[in-house]
C-alpha cells in the first residue's frame, strides 16, 4: 500500500512539475518594443498562416486520396505522365504563392533597413570579448566606454548560485532615450561579432575592416538584453549587451553624469607615475582585461594561454612588451588593446605584469613611453 501510494505521489508531483515547466513556454515570438519588431512579428504570423493553409490543403488531399482510393475498395493505381494541365497548375500556383509571400517580406525588409534621418548615432565595436561604444551624434556626442560581462566569477564556476541575469548583465549599460531613432554602426577589431538585441529587432554583424549599420527606436522604457550572436572565440558566450531605454529627462541627466565622470577620469598624459601607483592602477586594468586568459596568478592556462610569470615578454625588453599589448599577436587570442586602453592604462598594466608574481624587473613604464610606441 505504501509503495502504491508513493508511486501515485511521485506521478502527481511529476505531472505538476511538467505543468509548471510548460507554463514557462510561449506559443509565439516576443512582440518587442520597436516598429521593426512589430513588422517582424506581423510578417511571421502572416507566413505561418500561409504555411498552415498550404499544409492543411496538401495533406487533406493526400489523406483523402489514400483513403478514398484504397485497394480494399477495388481501386487500382492509375498510370499517367506528361499531363500538361497538372504540370501548369503545380507550376503556376506556387509562383503566385511565392509572389504573395515575397511582396510583404520585401516591403518589411526595406522598412527595417531604412537607417536615414537618425536622432542619434552610436558606434559599436566588438572585441574579444567585450563591446566598445562611442556616441557619435546626438545629445550624448563624445561619450565613450567599454562594456563587459559583470557576472561574478564564482557564479560562472558554480561556486555560488546563479543570479537572475546570469551571463546577461554588464558593468556599463548602453543608455538611449525613448522614442528616438538610434542608428547603430557596427565594426570589430579582431574577429566577426554580431550585435543582437531581440526586443529591439536588431541583429547586425560586426566585421573587422567594415562598418555596417542598423537602427532601432524603442517605444517603451525598460532594460533590454542581448548577446553576441556570432561564434567569435573562447568567450563568445560572455559578451552580453544591455540597452537601457529611459525618458528624455533621465537621458539628459545620464549624459551630464557621463561627461563629468569622463572629465574626472581623464589622465594627465605628462604625469610621471611612481611604481606603486602604476601597479595599483595596473592591477585593476589586468583584472578587467587579462585575467580570464592569463589568470589572477599569472600562470595562464596550460596548452591554451601562456603564463606571464617568468615569460620572455614580461621579463624581456620593455618595448616588445608594450608593442604586444598595443598591437596584439596575429593568429592567437591575444587581442590588440591599443584602441581599448589609454596610454596610462597600458603603461600601468605593463608595469604591473613586469613587477608581479615572480617578476621583479623594477621596470616603470610611463604613459609617454606608450605614446611614443604608438607612432
Amino acid at each position: 500500500m505504501t509503495k502504491k501510494f508513493g508511486g501515485w505521489t511521485a506521478a502527481l508531483l511529476l505531472a505538476l512539475h511538467a505543468g509548471a515547466v510548460s507554463a514557462a513556454y510561449q506559443l509565439n515570438l516576443t512582440p518587442g518594443v520597436t516598429k521593426a519588431t512589430q513588422i517582424i512579428y506581423d510578417l511571421h504570423n502572416l507566413m505561418m498562416w500561409i504555411i498552415l493553409v498550404i499544409f492543411v490543403g496538401v495533406f487533406s488531399v493526400m489523406f483523402w486520396s489514400v483513403y478514398a482510393h484504397r485497394k480494399s475498395q477495388g481501386h487500382k493505381a492509375a498510370s499517367f505522365h506528361e499531363n500538361t494541365t497538372v504540370e501548369l497548375i503545380w507550376t503556376i500556383v506556387p509562383v503566385f504563392i511565392l509572389i504573395g509571400m515575397a511582396w510583404p517580406a520585401t516591403k518589411s525588409l526595406l522598412d527595417i533597413r531604412n537607417t536615414s534621418s537618425p536622432d542619434m548615432t552610436i558606434k559599436v565595436t566588438g572585441y574579444q570579448w567585450k563591446w566598445g561604444y562611442d556616441y557619435l551624434k546626438g545629445e550624448g556626442e563624445g561619450i565613450s566606454f567599454m562594456s563587459q560581462l559583470s557576472t561574478p566569477q564564482d557564479q560562472i564556476t558554480g561556486a555560488a548560485p546563479k543570479g537572475e541575469h546570469y551571463l546577461l548583465e554588464t558593468d556599463t549599460h548602453v543608455v538611449v532615450p525613448v522614442g528616438k531613432k538610434v542608428r547603430v554602426l557596427t565594426t570589430a577589431s579582431d574577429v566577426i561579432h554580431a550585435w543582437f538585441v531581440p526586443a529591439l529587432g536588431v541583429k547586425q554583424d560586426a566585421i573587422p575592416g567594415f562598418v555596417r549599420d542598423t537602427w532601432f527606436k524603442a517605444e517603451k522604457e525598460g532594460i533590454y538584453r542581448g548577446q553576441c550572436a556570432e561564434l567569435c572565440g573562447k568567450d563568445h558566450g560572455f559578451m552580453p549587451i544591455v540597452v537601457e531605454v529611459v525618458s528624455a529627462e533621465k537621458y539628459s541627466a545620464w549624459v551630464a553624469d557621463q561627461k563629468k565622470a569622463m572629465a574626472a577620469a581623464a589622465d594627465d598624459p605628462d604625469k610621471k607615475w611612481e611604481l606603486a601607483d602604476l601597479k595599483a592602477r595596473g592591477e585593476k586594468v589586468y583584472a578587467a582585461n587579462c585575467v580570464v586568459c592569463h589568470q589572477q596568478n599569472g600562470q595562464g592556462i596550460k596548452g591554451s594561454f601562456p603564463a606571464l610569470e617568468g615569460s620572455k615578454i614580461a621579463t624581456g625588453p620593455v618595448g616588445a612588451h608594450i608593442d604586444m599589448v598595443l598591437k596584439g599577436k596575429a593568429s592567437t587570442a591575444m587581442a590588440a588593446f591599443g584602441k581599448q586602453l589609454s596610454d596610462t592604462e597600458i603603461a600601468a598594466v605593463v608595469t604591473y605584469e613586469r613587477n608581479s608574481w615572480g617578476n621583479k624587473t623594477g621596470t616603470v613604464v610611463q604613459p609617454s613611453d606608450v605614446k611614443a610606441a604608438r607612432k
